[in-house]
Parts: structure tokens; sequence; C-alpha cells
């Protein structure tokens, strides 16, 4: 079974992840998958694959070689929350010729808009119909690993010990959270999930979320003179003290920003939610200290203090901790430029699994899938990328039992 047939399987099963729910894990169809993927494990010969009660699957394979060292492979299972990721029907473009992709619903995915396009001439690529997710995060990821496995296997090609899971809610951010590390005793490890095959990432943002809740009082507006407190202009009030060129919309590289990713409330009640990020560690809690210090002044500015800030810390850059174990930088490096791919390095502008594995032991930087524009109705995946990916990872086991 080819990588394409592998990963057509994968998009056809609805593994959405649900923030608000109280099961582990949060939707229990992801576990559809994960038996799924136990089945052909074991189907390959790997007869110690297993999925624990909290949803993760593991598998362990051996050197071949008497190797002592160990390297994971990690890819999540589940999809994102923003659009749909069931009822998936997969479009099948070879040999793709540069041009607008027309899809049945008369959405365009052009290469003047999505410039990773216009590397993908003459390669097999496959989008979704224009009405959900396809599901390429991270089911490119999971394509990529099994089919690196069936290879190795196969071909009885030169190997470490290898380790392999496919997680759970990495979406919702807890795809480290019942992470078995007793089990995944490795040297270092990859997340397979970024997005370009030539990047090897391991720089991420620092991350924290800050609610703003926010008291009004409302009165009859014909008897409200020096009365009412309306606090959806407090919120609006708050967000102004903030700058305005700080914000997804206005920023790129290491530049840190502020997103408003949500308010609700009326004239009584408001709440915001906000997501910080920055990849300086310093610039990071300055962009924190500064939402505290907006509460505080307009706590003194109105009597009635009706500003509460409250900051959660998510997740640190993982870059400091990765240095440390350069070979996990090298290795896949000297791998990309046997395949002809010159190897970049580029900051993560989102967080990974990858940086609370790091915190927690394993050493793990990031790898590419050849999937694009994710968590949207335009994203595809690139087959012919994702098999170059697959002789990379080969090629980077092989190096590392030299």
């Amino acid at each position: 079974m080819k990588i394409l047939e592998k990963f057509i399987n994968y998009v056809k099963f609805d593994t959405q992840s649900e923030e608000n729910s109280t099961t582990q894990p949060s939707t229990l169809k992801q576990k559809d998958l994960g038996n799924f993927l136990v089945n052909e494990l074991k189907s390959m010969g790997i007869t110690n694959a297993f999925m624990d009660n909290d949803g993760y699957v593991y598998a362990n394979i051996p050197s071949n070689v008497g190797s002592p060292k160990s390297i994971g492979l990690i890819a999540h299972m589940d999809t994102a929350t923003e659009v749909t990721g069931a009822n998936v029907k997969p479009m099948i473009i070879d040999n793709y010729n540069g041009q607008d992709i027309i899809l049945p619903n008369n959405l365009i995915l052009s290469p003047n808009q999505y410039e990773t396009l216009n590397k993908a001439i003459n390669h097999t690529l496959v989008t979704t119909d224009g009405t959900t997710l396809l599901g390429g995060d991270d089911k490119a990821g999971i394509a990529i690993i099994m089919e690196t496995i069936e290879q190795i296997l196969t071909n009885n090609y030169p190997h470490p010990n290898i380790y392999i899971a496919f997680t759970p809610d990495e979406e919702i951010g807890e795809g480290a959270t019942y992470f078995n590390y007793d089990y995944f005793k490795v040297d270092f490890a990859y997340t397979i999930d970024g997005a370009e095959i030539d990047t090897i990432a391991y720089e991420n943002f620092n991350a924290a979320s800050a609610t703003v809740e926010i008291t009004g009082y409302n009165i009859h507006p014909g008897d409200a003179k020096n009365k009412m407190i309306n606090s959806s202009l407090l919120a609006m009030e708050f967000n102004n003290y903030l700058p305005s060129s700080a914000t997804p919309a206005n920023t790129e590289l290491y530049e840190g920003f502020y997103h408003l990713n949500e308010i609700s409330g009326d004239v009584s009640n408001t709440k915001m939610h906000y997501l910080i990020r920055n990849h300086d560690a310093i610039e990071f809690e300055n962009q924190k200290q500064l939402m505290k210090s907006i509460e505080e002044f307009m706590n003194k500015k109105y009597p009635s203090k009706p500003i509460k800030v409250t900051i959660t810390d998510s997740y640190q850059n993982m870059a400091s901790l990765v240095l440390t174990k350069p070979e996990s930088l090298e290795l896949p490096k000297k791998a990309m430029k046997m395949e002809n791919i010159e190897a970049h390095s580029t900051p993560i502008r989102g967080g990974t699994d990858g940086a609370r594995l790091t915190y927690e032991g394993i050493i793990c930087p990031n790898l590419g899938t050849g999937s694009y524009n994710h968590h949207g109705v335009l994203e595809y995946a690139d087959i012919t990328e994702m098999e170059q990916m697959v002789k990379v990872i080969i090629k980077m086991f092989e190096i590392s039992v030299k």
C-alpha cells in the first residue's frame, strides 16, 4: 500500500478534537483511527503496537544493526476545531500543471495566492472538495511515518531503535498531557507536523492565554447619565491600549502579538479571550505585564474596578533546550542534503507538542510533511513531497547508526 493510499485511508476518519469536552481523548472517535493504526502496524509485523486508555498509539521497532541509539517519531491524530473534518472527500490531482485548481463548490486554490503551489508542478496533490478540512494536519505526518516504517521493514534498511507515537488532542493543546514518558525512552524525537519539507523547526513561541472579564452596570438608557457602566465599551477601551501593530495580521517571523480570538458580552458583562505570543522570553513577560498594567490603570480610572485579567502560561520556546542536543538538528540536515534538499530553520509561529515534550525531557524538533493551508477548506497535501520526506527519514536513520 503506497503512501497516497495510506493518506486517503486516514483522512476519511473524522478525528476532530473538542476543546470543551470532559472525556479523554476529547472525542472518542479519535480512537477509531488509533485502532486502525494499531492493526496496520501489527500487519507489518510490529506485534508490540498498542493503544492505551487515553487514546495514544505506541510501537517500538528494535534496531536491526545492534545500535544503542533510540529515536522517536511522533504525529497527532486529531484535526482542527475550526472546520469540520467529517465526510472528507479528497480530490486527487495527478501531475499538477501549475494552474488554478477549481474545487467543486467553485472555490479557487491558486498559485498566485498560495505560492507553495509553484513548487508543486508535476507533483501529485490531494485537495478537499472545498467543504471540509483535508486533515493533512497531521494525517500527512502519520502517513509519512507509516510509509517510512513499512519501507524500513520491507527492505531491511539499517536503523536505530525506533519509537512511534500517534497522539490525540494536539489541536486543543493536550497532545502531550497524557504522554507515556516511561515507555518512550529515546535519545531525541521528531514531531512530523510541519509544512515545508526543507524546514527543521525548533524555535516556537512562548505562549499564554489571557481572559479579560469586565463588569458593567446596566440601567435604563433614559436615566443613565453618570450611572451606566457599559462593559462592552470598556472592552473596546481595553483593547485600544494594546499596540495596534502587534496583531497576527501585522506580524511575521520573530515578532510577537496579542490575538483577540473571542469576545462576547453586553452592557453588564463582557469577556474577551486573548492569545499572547512571543519568541523572546523577556518580550513575552513584558507583553503579559502590559495587560496587567492596563488592568491596574483602568481599575484606578473607574471606581467600580470593573476589570479582571487572568493570564495562564501555555508552553515555552524549546530552542535553548534543543540546542543542547545538536545531533537532533544535524541528522535531518545531513539527510536532506543527501536527498538534494537545502535545509532551512525558521521560527514556528505557533505551538508544537514538541515544545512540551522537550520541557518534559524528550528533545523534539519538528519536521515538515508537505501539507499546506492547514485549518481551512483550501488545505492540500503534496504527495510527492511526502514521498521525499520518507526518503529523508530513512536516510536520517541510516546516518544515525554509522
